[in-house]
C-alpha cells in the first residue's frame, strides 16, 4: 500500500486553525483603571430561579450564567465582571458603575482579535452614563462585529438590571 502526502497551500491550514482570544486585561488591572486608588469587596451571587427570571424579563435579554462577579467599591458604586457570547468565542469584560447608577466605563478583558471593534475606546464611550432602563437604542453597532457588539449592549443592560434589582435595589 502506497501513501501520498498532499501538500496543503499555508493559507488553507492557518485559515482552518481556531482563532486566539487576546488578553486586554486582567480584572486587578481593571479595576485600577477604573477606580484608581480603591479598594474592593467581593460580592459574589449566584442567583436563584426568581432572581434570573426577574433580571431576563427587566433587561429583555439572554442571561447566560447565574454567578454574578461582582464588587463594591470603596469610592462607592460597583465594579462587574461579566461574559457574552461573540460569534466564535466568548468576549470577557468589565464595567464600572458609579453610586448613581450610572455606567462610567467599559473595558474588554478578553476577546478574539477578529472581532476586536468593540476594544476601539469611541465605541465603548456610547455607554457612558447609561443607567437602568434607559434607552440604548443610540448605541451604534460595529460593522463585522454586529453580533459581538451587540451582545455587549445586551450584557450591559443586564448588568444594570442585576445592580437595580438584586445588588443595590432602590430603598423606600
Amino acid at each position: 500500500m502506497k501513501f501520498q502526502f498532499l501538500l496543503v497551500p499555508a493559507a488553507i491550514v492557518a485559515s482552518a486553525m481556531p482563532a486566539q482570544a487576546k488578553i486586554y486585561m486582567d480584572i486587578a488591572q481593571a479595576q485600577q483603571l477604573m477606580f484608581p486608588g480603591a479598594t474592593f469587596e467581593e460580592h459574589f451571587i449566584t442567583l436563584d430561579q426568581t432572581q434570573f427570571n426577574e433580571i431576563i424579563q427587566d433587561a429583555n435579554v439572554n442571561v447566560y450564567s447565574r454567578q454574578v462577579k461582582a464588587w463594591r467599591v470603596s469610592t462607592g458604586g460597583w465594579f462587574i465582571v461579566d461574559q457574552v457570547r461573540g460569534k466564535d468565542d466568548w468576549i470577557s469584560y468589565a464595567v464600572s458603575v458609579s453610586s448613581k447608577g450610572t455606567v462610567d466605563q467599559v473595558e474588554i478583558l478578553e476577546c478574539l482579535e477578529k472581532y476586536d471593534g468593540i476594544t476601539i475606546p469611541e465605541w465603548r464611550a456610547q455607554f457612558h452614563g447609561k443607567k437602568h432602563g434607559g434607552n440604548f437604542t443610540n448605541v451604534e453597532l460595529i460593522s463585522g462585529s454586529t453580533l459581538s457588539s451587540s451582545q455587549m449592549v445586551q450584557g450591559i443592560k443586564k448588568i444594570l438590571s442585576t445592580i437595580d434589582l438584586i445588588l443595590a435595589p432602590p430603598t423606600g
